[in-house]
């Protein structure tokens, strides 16, 4: 099965390619299948990690940042794959 992990940030405003940084810095052990990082308007950071695992696997995740870098709680979600298809498919 593949579980995709999400972790999205709000970054202190002005400071999102820090927190673009610290986010792309962190490193997970073990390793996920994938790791793809976005930035969005208003300061916004995304990170989806892949899994090979069960959903309710203990799969390692992105810290909070310091308090002083985010204006809020990171957001965090878990998916199950249900369908995938390839470009063109």
């Amino acid at each position: 099965m593949t579980v995709a992990l999400m972790w999205e940030a709000r970054a202190v405003p002005g400071k999102g390619e820090e927190l673009l940084e610290w986010a792309r810095a962190q490193e997970l052990s073990p390793a996920p299948l994938r790791r793809e990082t976005f930035r969005a308007p208003q300061d916004r950071v995304l990170v989806v990690t892949w899994w090979d695992a069960a959903y309710d696997a203990d799969l390692p995740e992105l810290p909070e940042p310091a308090g002083d870098a985010v204006t809020r709680a990171v957001h965090r979600w878990r998916f199950e794959s249900v369908d995938a298809t390839a470009a063109g498919d």
